[in-house]
């Protein structure tokens, strides 16, 4: 295990070169979180292009799952590539990881869609997303031990803190990217042009490789190869053995689990959260998470060079309990400030669905086979398509159900067994009246731009980011000095990417399917707060402050 710091290899200051290969890491993965981004930034017009088999609920939760993939490989990706990384070096592990990650966002931006070749289009979308989890798997590690491993004791808060800015970075492109193509494009956009981002790619890619092949190996791994100490069995090492296998779940529980939730609930569930449930239109949108991640960026540096002073943990654990005591809150003004005719409307005529829960299906349906007929099922269709907050009425034991908007009460009917062309008029009816007294009732179909605080917003949204600095900047820092040179790679890599691949990845489809099952436009932000809190629980308690050890051992 790490000791405290006395004298190692890092002590001497860096050069100038050593610089130069610091900025030239962060650089090379700013670009890949770009490939890696892009898809979520594009989920509703992905669902669209290669889930349109699916009705549009299904479609756009299967979109979220498809991006979700991504992150569920990323675990594999930092065994595989932990492991040479480990072995062989950090620097080829660099070259291999971006040429994946390019080659498989290139190819994602000239896949036919749907229409053009039917079910294979969703498999091969799939699997270059898991193609790109597992570079992104083997990419974060490599550059934040890197990282650290040329940084002088007492800084290594401060330089990692930019291989933090890149993840944010990285977003912030593909955003810009993708609102410079839509100006460009128009309506054209969503038809054909956003491949474009994507085919820019193989320019990013050039550059990166570029970059990767200026880089030296780290002077710690050099000489750990050279005096013969590095590990023949990282996975074993680092798995196997109770000394570190037990550090590595702690580092997931108690520390990446609650970061992750707070990175992609701060950036990623917000941007969904204002273009599916507040409608705003998505420019707007993506203007105004661009606008909180440059405001709130140089905050992942103020906070990594902070953890130098304070040490790593009290700076996460303090963004973790602020997420868990304001997330509520700060969600509620979203919709105050950014869609004031949704709270007024659900709170003068509320949408009640009364129904026998038994006879409710869960609003999902992965291959698009299934169908929901029943009275409720039909209803809430409607209403998650809508984006309209509802609550459930339960009446045990009754077969029809209806849904009652303010002081006016609409049937549903039963379409099983229903002939097309019957259940085909019938929903329309239905869909008819719905929307009818919906629209009576206030509930808007898109937000007014004319009602948008786009100043509150940009504050709410800034705020949310800088909770995310507050657990992303000093986080490579932290678990780089968890564990030992000779089997760092392995060991931090695994619960940084289950934390951020499992339990941040999947955050936007957990929260956005119990949205669809509760009607309760703010339920799915029990997840985030639910992991944060046992985070900064066990975090408190069982993970030790790291920040003077010496990171040579």
């Amino acid at each position: 295990m790490a000791t405290v710091a006395t004298t190692s290899p890092s002590a001497t200051p860096l050069t100038t070169g050593h610089k130069r290969v610091i900025i030239a890491s962060s650089v090379g993965t700013v670009f890949e979180w770009y490939d890696f981004y892009l898809y979520g930034s594009l989920a509703a017009i992905i669902a669209k292009q290669f889930f349109s088999g699916l009705n549009p609920t299904s479609g756009f939760i299967f979109a979220l799952l498809a991006f979700a993939a991504g992150f569920a490989v990323r675990p594999f990706g930092a065994i595989l590539f932990g492991r040479l990384g480990d072995m062989i070096g950090r620097k080829y592990t660099f070259l291999i990881t971006i040429v994946i990650m390019g080659l498989s966002t290139f190819l994602v931006g000239v896949l036919p869609s749907y229409a053009s070749i039917g079910v294979a289009a969703p498999i091969l979308l799939i699997a270059l997303r898991l193609l790109q989890g597992l570079a992104l798997g083997g990419e974060y590690g490599g550059a934040a031990t890197y990282v650290a491993e040329h940084a002088p004791p007492g800084k290594r808060g401060f330089y990692t803190s930019f291989i933090q800015i890149t993840a944010t970075f990285g977003l912030f492109l593909s955003l810009i990217v993708i609102l410079a193509c839509r100006k460009m494009l128009g309506a054209d956009f969503d038809t054909w042009g956003w491949r474009i981002p994507f085919i820019l790619s193989a320019l990013l890619l050039a550059i990166s490789v570029y970059i990767r092949l200026q880089l030296n190996e780290s002077p710690l791994f050099q000489q750990m190869k050279a005096e013969g100490r590095h590990s023949k069995a990282p996975l074993t090492e680092s798995f196997a053995r109770w000394d570190n296998g037990k550090v590595v779940l702690l580092a997931l529980l108690g520390a990446t689990a609650g970061q992750a939730v707070v990175w992609y609930c701060g950036q990623f569930y917000a941007l969904f959260y204002l273009t599916q449930v507040l409608k705003i239109e998505a420019v707007t949108a993506n203007l105004l998470i661009a606008g909180a991640l440059l405001i709130a960026t140089p905050f992942f540096v103020v906070f990594g060079a902070l953890s130098d002073r304070v040490g790593r943990k009290p700076i996460i654990m303090l963004g973790c309990l602020l997420a868990v005591l304001t997330y509520f809150p700060l969600f509620k003004a979203l919709t105050h400030y950014g869609n004031p005719a949704i709270e007024h409307a659900a709170a003068t005529s509320p949408v009640v669905v009364v129904a026998d829960p038994a006879k409710c299906s869960f609003q999902f349906d992965p291959i698009g086979k299934k169908t929901f007929t029943s009275a409720c099922d039909i209803i809430k269709s409607a209403l998650a398509k809508g984006g309209i907050p509802y609550s459930n009425q339960e009446t045990p034991g009754t077969d029809g159900a209806s849904v009652k908007v303010g002081a006016t009460t609409i049937q549903s009917f039963n379409g099983t067994g229903m002939d097309p062309a019957a259940f085909k008029a019938q929903s329309e009816t239905f869909n008819a009246d719905l929307k009818s007294a919906l629209a009576s009732a206030g509930y808007p179909a898109k937000a007014d731009p004319a009602q948008i605080n786009q100043g509150m917003l940009l504050l709410i949204l800034t705020i949310l980011v800088i909770y995310v600095t507050m657990v992303y900047g000093p986080i490579a820092a932290w678990l780089v000095e968890l564990f030992p040179t000779r089997i760092r790679y392995t060991s931090m890599s695994l619960p940084y990417h289950i934390g951020n691949g499992w339990f941040g990845g999947f955050l936007p489809t957990t929260a956005f399917a119990i949205v669809a099952a509760t009607g309760d436009i703010y339920s799915g932000l029990w997840y985030p707060v639910i992991i944060a809190a046992m985070t900064f629980v066990i975090g408190t308690f069982f993970v030790r402050e790291t920040k003077d050890v010496d990171i040579s051992k």
